[in-house]
């Protein structure tokens, strides 16, 4: 089976589908007209990407050519348009949940930093600039209240962990997590009421026109003035252009975000988005699910999607 790679894989998982049979090419520089023509060309029946988007012209390309499966090596297939791919009869997988984790520790990370200023402290360390009264006014985050928005694997595993801060949960999803309600004392609230409520508002929800700018004005104006908000999930989830308003005039305490609207592309090497300008926004770069944990698992669960496509077995994990 002929498998294409368009995208940073770890190496076990390629020599372990090399073991299974595969003819495997690896390029993780291919994107847009280049991995159109990777596709036709190689006559691939599997495609694994990661943040790499599959457009409706590389899928049609593909059905022209051998493509029968799309892997997506993570959780969110908002890169892949799998509207095409279903009218074409090309499924589409993911590997929900491997990386879980990863992103809920640099959640977790950002909002320690936020708290402690911790970026601005090494900022002014580094200039020589001491200012120890300045940075010694934290809230902390024992008793404060962390809001969840989306309690699926990673909001779990956030949850998991800022219970052991002993802080107060809240969470709003369109599905009752009765048994996180049990296990963690989550309490399930309106949207409205969560972000009231909170000191810390974590986003995990999927990308997408029903979560476009589902964080605008409006629910900004309803946070703490000192709350903090947490995207780890997609960029066009939060309205940047009212996040950073809000922060610049004093309306929000900050933000962490490893996600943007409008990211660069694999090769780019600047970004000048100003919601990174606005002050107490921390940013890092969409680096939520790269730890070596994540990857590997994420690996390996891909290779086990494409071994079950090779013995003839219901492909875990379609999503159309």
């Amino acid at each position: 089976m002929k498998v294409l790679i368009a995208d940073k894989f770890e190496k076990p998982g390629v020599e372990k589908m090399k073991t299974l049979g595969c003819q495997v090419t690896l390029d993780a520089d291919l994107q847009g007209d280049s991995l159109r023509d990777a596709v036709r060309d190689t006559k691939c029946q599997i495609l694994v990407v990661r943040s790499t988007k599959v457009t409706a012209d590389i899928l049609e390309a593909g059905k022209q050519a051998a493509l029968e499966l799309v892997i997506r090596a993570g959780a969110g297939v908002d890169t892949i348009d799998v509207p095409a791919a279903t009218k074409h009869g090309i499924r589409v997988a993911n590997c929900p949940g491997k990386n879980s984790v990863a992103v809920a520790e640099l959640a977790v990370g950002l909002m320690l930093a936020l708290d402690r200023r911790i970026v601005d402290n090494t900022v002014d360390l580094r200039r020589g600039v001491w200012n120890k009264k300045e940075y010694s006014k934290a809230l902390g985050l024992k008793g404060r209240t962390l809001g969840v928005v989306g309690l699926g694997r990673i909001g779990y595993e956030i949850a998991v962990r800022a219970k052991a801060f002993d802080m107060k949960l809240l969470y709003s999803d369109v599905i009752d997590q009765k048994q996180y309600e049990k296990e963690l004392g989550i309490r399930k609230v309106s949207m409205e009421q969560l972000l009231k409520e909170s000191d810390v508002v974590t986003l995990h929800v999927p990308g997408g026109d029903k979560t476009k700018h589902l964080i605008g004005g409006a629910q900004l104006a309803l946070m703490k003035p000192t709350a903090f908000l947490i995207n780890c999930s997609r960029g066009g989830v939060v309205d940047e252009k009212a996040l950073a308003d809000a922060v610049k005039n004093g309306k929000l305490g900050g933000a962490g975000l490893d996600v943007y609207e409008v990211e660069p592309g694999a090769n780019d090497k600047e970004f000048k988005d100003a919601v990174v300008q606005a002050g107490r926004i921390y940013g890092t770069h969409h680096i939520g699910a790269s730890t070596e944990e994540a990857q590997l698992a994420v690996a390996e669960e891909a290779v086990r999607i494409v071994e079950c496509t090779m013995k003839g077995q219901p492909v875990p994990n379609t999503v159309n």
